[in-house]
């Protein structure tokens, strides 16, 4: 181990790392990286930034153009569709894959809502820039039973996909089915990011850990991307994992910290080689066995989990639309 390597480094040493952020200076500074990863909370944040001012309105006076083009969407919902794409347009320019983004939360139990947003989206990024390469953009769609069905749809059209808001293995089964390019396991309830003082007992490491196994093990060429982390500890425990996507206080702390004093065992390291992955499950023509098996799950604890993301998405949207009235 070189003496001047940090723990990002070393990170990048074992994963592929991604930034979870819509701050283009952010990439700049710490990259390169290669996913962007993007929700709504993270948008809404960015845009209140003073700096954003001109494209807020840019977005605001094109979704007027386009309204006619869309007419199932309202204008505020256009307008934050837009707005999302431009930031992820300036960001594509200086990450070498895809650029995400999530689809509207109010659609996350139809699939005829969710397919319609994610090709809306993909469109967009070209009506904003038509020599953008479309194919670098990947949709992030809940992972509720329909939402995981507008997946199967998507990638079976060519639209690359992440189910996010992951709280359980027959989730993640169900998404590696429908041919998601990635799945987002939550390793902690989003409640952390919002809730001051809330610390998620229940983390999700294992979780990440047993998806990337059963994933090979059924030569499914899903991806494990964890997401909502809260700490270098956390991160390092999940070394080896295929992605993983850090927000940016957590990047520069792995940038400024040697790798060194690193003291955490990875999971990919600790159990690899006495873990047995989970049975083959198939769900993508079982409505009601996927039901029943994630209300089952954890004895509801995944389910509690997803309500609370859309729920709290549902407010970030609501927020940006206000904003880009």
């Amino acid at each position: 181990m070189a003496a001047s390597q940090t723990l990002l480094q070393l990170l990048q040493s074992r994963s592929i790392v991604d930034c979870d952020t819509m701050d283009l200076e952010v990439p700049k500074s710490l990259g390169p990286f290669v996913d962007c990863t993007s929700n709504q909370a993270i948008a809404y944040n960015e845009l209140l930034k003073p700096e954003h001012q001109e494209l807020i309105k840019q977005s605001i006076e094109m979704s007027k153009t386009l309204a006619a083009e869309y007419p199932e969407v309202t204008v505020a919902q256009l307008a934050t569709e837009i707005a999302m794409v431009k930031l992820q347009l300036e960001i594509s320019k200086v990450v070498t894959g895809f650029v995400h983004v999530q689809t509207n939360p109010y659609f996350s139990y139809s699939v005829p809502k969710t397919v319609a947003n994610a090709k809306r989206i993909v469109q967009l990024f070209k009506h904003v820039d038509s020599n953008f390469d479309a194919s670098r953009v990947c949709i992030k769609i809940p992972s509720s039973w329909e939402g995981l069905k507008a997946c199967q749809e998507l990638e079976a059209g060519g639209i690359t996909t992440l189910a996010t808001t992951l709280f359980n293995i027959e989730q993640a089964a169900f998404a590696g089915e429908v041919g998601c390019h990635y799945i987002a396991p939550y390793v902690n309830e989003l409640r952390v990011h919002f809730d001051p003082g809330f610390v998620d007992e229940h983390k999700a490491q294992t979780l990440c850990f047993e998806s990337q196994r059963y994933y090979e093990r059924y030569n499914l060429k899903t991806q494990v991307l964890p997401a909502s982390l809260t700490s270098t500890t956390e991160i390092m425990a999940l070394a080896g994992v295929h992605h993983i996507t850090i927000a940016p206080a957590l990047l520069r702390e792995l940038a400024a910290t040697p790798a060194s004093a690193n003291t955490t065992t990875s999971l990919f390291d600790s159990t690899a080689t006495t873990f047995e992955p989970a049975g083959l499950m198939s769900f993508k023509d079982d409505e009601a066995g996927f039901r029943i098996a994630f209300t089952r799950s954890g004895k509801g604890e995944g389910e509690r989990k997803l309500s609370q993301a859309v729920n709290i998405f549902c407010d970030m949207q609501d927020k940006m639309e206000t904003m880009l009235q």
